[in-house]
């Protein structure tokens, strides 16, 4: 594992190193800068607020490719019945800030510290991240954000605070994006991706996905 120098934003190669469990670096620092780059490497940061920076690089890489998200009869139903309405970008500061307070299984606290918070919110400002918010009777009720890197969608975190909020904001944002994305970046496993058609691909192949997107830019 390499130990990331503050004054200089460089990372190990990912497709060379290969840490323990995916993680390949730890250290540096949470500017705009760093994080735009890392995501680019196909590299994130996860760690615990209060302790080092951990970067990862996981291998296998959880995907999903657009064209094969799966739909269930029952949230066919639910996206029918227009329970929920959509919007992009309206509300990012709420969003990021209810995946922080969301509560997650087996876990007692938050990955997202205040510090990466800022960030991501930056690189909102800049135009790199966006977020998907989704509304029942006025009220934000679910939604999740992420970068945008060319035709990669980098998801971060979702959040619900009402029964199928977040899973109908991904099918929609999906089903909207299928021309312009060629494939989202889900990171680690979860159940609630997989049933939706989410998948492991090795990190050689995403990677080489990503670098094939990056030369398009």
């Amino acid at each position: 594992m390499v130990r990331l120098d503050e004054n200089e934003i460089s990372f190990p190669d990912p497709e060379l190193y290969d840490g323990h469990d995916g993680l390949i670096a730890f250290g540096g620092d949470l500017s705009v800068e760093r994080i735009w780059f890392a995501y680019q490497l196909g590299i994130f940061p996860w760690y615990n607020p209060g302790e080092e920076i951990l970067w990862w690089s996981p291998d296998p890489r959880f995907i999903l490719i657009p064209e094969e998200i799966r739909v269930s009869k029952s949230m066919r139903k639910i996206m029918k019945r227009n329970i929920f309405t959509f919007s992009e970008n309206q509300n990012f500061r709420e969003v990021i800030k209810n995946c922080q307070q969301s509560h997650r299984k087996g876990q007692s606290g938050t990955w997202l510290s205040d510090e990466l918070m800022n960030s991501f919110i930056k690189l909102h400002e800049y135009g790199l991240a966006k977020s998907v918010e989704v509304w029942q009777d006025g009220e934000l009720v679910g939604g999740f954000y992420g970068l945008q890197i060319g035709n990669v969608f980098c998801g971060e975190s979702m959040f619900a605070k009402v029964s199928n909020a977040s899973k109908a904001g991904f099918i929609h944002f999906v089903e909207n994006n299928k021309d312009q994305i060629e494939l989202i970046d889900c990171q680690s496993h979860t159940e609630h991706l997989e049933s939706l058609g989410a998948k492991m691909i090795p990190k050689k192949e995403f990677l080489k996905i990503l670098h094939e997107n990056n030369e398009r830019r």
